[in-house]
């Protein structure tokens, strides 16, 4: 029997209302895979780490914010979703203040706003993950 090789990682999907306009937090990959691709703030978790602990400290380390309250979305796990490896993602997702500003850092080379109608083309299974959060909150 073959053992799993399968790796866990967490994204956050991140909301603002600015001006009466939903926005959703997006970061441009600095690294391969996608490199250059906009894609949810998120990354691996480190071993011994929860969760939601490894949810905040991924938004924190490539945006520079802080999420208090956010909620588990679910889990995604299709083959293929991450071409380097088996991948399952928990996702999280959380509202941010209407003036929260987000700066780019780690393995993010920008950090920026969309509007939920004008979303850019995005890396890995982001949009189904987007379009299930959009639905979850009605938005």
């Amino acid at each position: 029997m073959r053992t799993s090789e399968i790796f866990v990682t967490v994204d956050t999907v991140i909301f603002r209302k600015a001006e009466n306009v939903w926005n959703i937090l997006f970061i441009k990959r600095k690294n391969d895979p996608f490199k250059g691709k906009w894609a949810l703030p998120g990354g691996f978790v480190d071993v011994g780490e929860d969760l939601p602990v490894a949810a905040a400290r991924e938004l924190k380390e490539e945006t520079g914010l802080v999420v208090t309250g956010m909620q588990q979305l679910g889990a995604f796990g299709t083959p293929g979703r991450d071409p380097r490896q088996h991948t399952v993602s928990v996702v999280y997702t959380g509202f941010a203040d209407e003036n929260a500003e987000a700066t780019a850092a780690d393995d993010a080379d920008e950090a920026q706003w969309f509007p939920v109608k004008s979303l850019p083309e995005l890396a890995f299974d982001h949009l189904d993950i987007v379009t299930l959060a959009l639905q979850k909150h009605k938005l």
